[in-house]
């Protein structure tokens, strides 16, 4: 070939090449369009009206598609499009460029197919919260640039393929709330890539790797809410870069390591509910950005370390139920403005209650129930202005109600049952006292006097709740790494409310020494839910107005002095499911009809005057009450007010007694002028109507 004819050959090549090149481009994008089609012909989803073969030309303006500089289709995000489905009519293979795919937030079901390893240049893969099932493809190990897999959320189960292992390029591995089981796999840090490992809510059992102590470049782990055993203390290596761990609901033992202490940059330390052992280090001090420090529900013993106060940036610290001893350190509550939460609840802390509580403090929550503590409530706490959440129950505390906590503006819950408390429960000068109290629980203490009349005309927040606004939990910014709880007393049982609902609104007064009437006025709070006022000295009878109070589940008034009869009124609590009115001396018929068909006998047990159902004794006739008057009724005549049918009787008697007697003493005397002219004159008048009405009708005949 001559040296001319070499040139021209190429050029002549290069010709052809351009020729042909925008026949293959259109050839795929043709390809993609379609399968695109296809898949979009199986789905139930109205945003996807641009995917159309008559729109090819703006293939790559479609919804959630995006191209490359070649034309070829490289990122599919169709989150949050309302997608129903699955993936059987996908051809993956038909994506031979694609690196980004993201169907979060979807309702794809049914199995994540093995053709899914052909998307070889695949780095980001999110399939978070679907309903996806089944197990994970081993085909997923072809998917080897991956840098993102998110499949948290779904119904997938079965154990981790191996060949999950060969991702060396990944980083973020998000296989959180699924069903998985088994271990986990060895190798997933071999490329000391991992950041994010977050597996937490499933059914992992077994040790923990080796490999996780190798791990540097880890910056959250997660592997709470499974199975996972063994011991700690040396299960773990140092992390420089390591934000947050948590390893709650697991069934680790050991001791704490002091080597957490040199994970500088950790903000969120939570290990609770394990069987952790031995005292916190005190090199968890060293700390100085961790911001949750939670180990609750474990074996933890000896004193809280001073150090813990050195960390200025602390705004959770849960130890509750452990068995920590010692006083509780003063510095928690002052060493930082930031703290929100101290939850030491059930541990065998003595001493009293940190005295001082500066200005400017944000604390939300206070936990002291179940502890050895005494003195009386500090008045400095009148300093938390955020506070939401009082609990000091079960101490040994004492003095008089502090009644300065009713100008607390957020106070929400107030504990302070099973006490040593004293006295009469005075309000103080507060205009609305308590303006947001849901909870309060002050039995088993030993006040006295009256109740507390003007708080239960105050308690705002129990009346009238719009219960579609308030059916969600009481929450807060850190509501992932700490829930409010407390422990009340529903149908004679002890229980903890682990997440307390903004509509559970209680009143329990019990075991007490109070004394007098029920106010009429606890009949506004139209939203309690439960009211226990069992176990004191009250007097007089059940106020009608309790009917009001028409979301009550449990009303417990047994134990005292209660007189008459049991208001029918009563039987308009359709959601009562408890009633305990024994031990009093209560009377008369037990009213019939709704909830109060429901009850059996040791509902009234004690009352020796109460007959009807569902006791044996029968009520004799005159012990059957007359049928009520309607609520409109008794307003009208005033009874509400204090009248009573005797009243009304001896009215009508006297009355009708002494027109007789007048009357006899007239008509002795004589026949009345005055009475003889309204007589005969109311007879003349008469008589003319019925003479004119003779003679129109005769007229018309």
């Amino acid at each position: 070939m001559t040296n001319f004819q070499k040139p021209y050959s190429i050029f002549i090549l290069l010709i052809l090449f351009l020729c042909l090149l925008p026949l293959k481009i259109t050839s795929s994008a043709t390809t993609e369009a379609e399968a695109l089609v296809k898949w979009k012909n199986s789905l139930s989803s109205s945003s996807l009206n641009s995917w159309s073969l008559t729109n090819l030309r703006n293939l790559c303006n479609w919804t959630g598609i995006v191209c490359n500089a070649a034309g070829s289709i490289s990122e599919i995000n169709l989150s949050g499009e309302n997608l129903t489905g699955t993936f059987a009519q996908f051809s993956f293979t038909s994506f031979p460029y694609l690196t980004y795919f993201d169907l979060s937030n979807n309702s794809l079901s049914e199995l994540i197919p093995s053709t899914i390893g052909n998307l070889s240049k695949l780095t980001i893969l999110n399939l978070f919260s679907n309903n996806l099932s089944g197990t994970i493809p081993p085909e997923i190990g072809n998917l080897t640039s991956l840098v993102i897999l998110d499949i948290n959320t779904n119904q997938l189960n079965g154990e981790l393929p191996d060949t999950l292992s060969s991702l060396s390029n990944l980083q973020i591995l998000d296989l959180s709330s699924n069903n998985f089981s088994g271990g986990l796999l060895p190798g997933l840090c071999n490329g000391f890539a991992l950041q994010y490992l977050i597996v937490n809510d499933n059914n992992f059992t077994g040790l923990l790797p080796d490999w996780l102590k190798n791990c540097s470049s880890l910056t959250q782990l997660s592997l709470d809410g499974n199975q996972f055993s063994g011991n700690i203390s040396n299960a773990f290596g140092v992390y420089p870069d390591l934000d947050r761990i948590n390893l709650s609901g697991n069934q680790f033992s050991g001791e704490l390591s002091p080597k957490w202490g040199e994970c500088a940059k950790l903000t969120i330390l939570q290990m609770d509910g394990n069987k952790i052992t031995g005292e916190i280090p005190a090199e968890l001090g060293n700390l100085t950005q961790l911001r949750v420090l939670s180990l609750d529900s474990n074996e933890l013993a000896g004193k809280i370390p001073s150090t813990i106060c050195n960390v200025s940036s602390l705004e959770i610290l849960n130890l509750s139920n452990n068995s920590l001893v010692g006083v509780i350190p003063q510095c928690l509550v002052n060493s930082t403005n930031e703290l929100s939460v101290l939850d030491l609840r059930m541990n065998h802390f003595h001493g009293v209650v940190p005295v001082t509580f500066r200005e400017g403090n944000k604390l939300r929550n206070l936990g002291l129930n179940g502890n050895q503590l005494e003195g009386s409530v500090p008045q400095t706490l009148v300093n938390c202005r955020q506070l939401q959440v009082l609990d000091l129950g079960n101490n040994k505390l004492s003095g008089t109600f502090p009644n300065w906590v009713e100008s607390l503006p957020e106070l929400r819950i107030l504990v302070l049952r099973s006490n040593r408390f004293t006295g009469t429960i005075s309000a103080s000068n507060t205009k609305l006292p308590f303006p947001n109290l849901r909870i309060i629980d002050l039995s088993h203490n030993e006040f006295t006097g009256l109740l507390p009349r003007k708080y239960f005309k105050n308690f705002r927040a129990m009346m009238n709740v719009d219960e579609p606004k308030n059916l969600g939990y009481m929450k807060e910014k850190n509501d992932s790494y700490y829930r409010d709880s407390v422990t009340v007393v529903v149908k004679g049982n002890v229980r903890e409310l682990v997440r307390i609902l903004k509509i559970f609104i209680t009143i329990d007064l019990s075991n007490n020494r109070f004394q007098g009437e029920i106010p009429n006025s606890i009949g506004e709070l139209n939203s309690l839910r439960l009211l226990n006022l069992s176990h004191n000295s009250l007097t007089g009878h059940i106020p009608s107005s309790l009917g009001n109070l028409i979301v009550l589940e449990s009303l417990d008034l047994s134990s005292n002095q209660f007189t008459e009869e049991i208001p029918w009124q009563l039987t308009r609590l359709t959601f009562l499911a408890v009633l305990n009115l024994s031990q009093n001396h209560l009377v008369g018929l037990i009213p019939r009809g709704s909830q109060f068909d429901t009850f059996e006998n040791n509902s009234y047990e004690g009352n020796l005057a109460l007959c009807g159902f569902p006791l044996t004794k029968k009520c004799k006739d005159d012990e059957v009450p007359q049928l009520p008057a309607s609520p409109r009724q008794e307003d009208d005549l005033g009874f509400a007010s204090g009248f009573s049918w005797k009243v009304v009787v001896m009215g009508y008697g006297c009355g009708m007694v002494f027109g007789l007697v007048m009357g006899y003493l007239i008509f002795l005397t004589g026949k009345p002028k005055w009475f003889v002219r309204m007589v005969e004159g109311d007879q003349h008048k008469r008589g003319k109507r019925l003479n004119k009405s003779s003679q129109r009708r005769a007229r018309r005949n």
